[in-house]
């Protein structure tokens, strides 16, 4: 017997009532991510249809694009674990 709409949707919305919050982010984070392939595969079908120029120049943007954003990501990484040493060392000297 297969389930009526009403019903798959109020079994969904109970399933959803279960989750704990951090289970809800991770949902929410992968809607985000379909979104934005599914954005990433229109400009994709839309690019396909450029001249190769247009390509090309439009790979270089987006390259500098990721590599600057690659830059930003190791340089935040860099602060943090150079926050977490200073913050151990203070609680070294603290300590002794």
């Amino acid at each position: 017997m297969e389930p009526t709409e009403s019903t798959a949707s109020s079994a969904l919305t109970a399933s959803v009532d279960d989750l704990s919050p951090l289970e809800q982010d991770v949902l929410d984070e992968y809607e985000r991510l379909a979104e934005n392939m599914k954005k990433l595969a229109s400009l994709l079908d839309t690019m396909a249809g450029k001249p190769t120029a247009e390509i090309l120049d439009g790979l270089r943007q987006l390259e500098r694009k990721t590599s600057l954003v690659f830059t930003l990501l190791k340089a935040s990484v860099y602060s943090i674990v150079l926050q977490q040493e200073i913050y151990s060392g203070d609680q070294g000297g603290q300590d002794g």
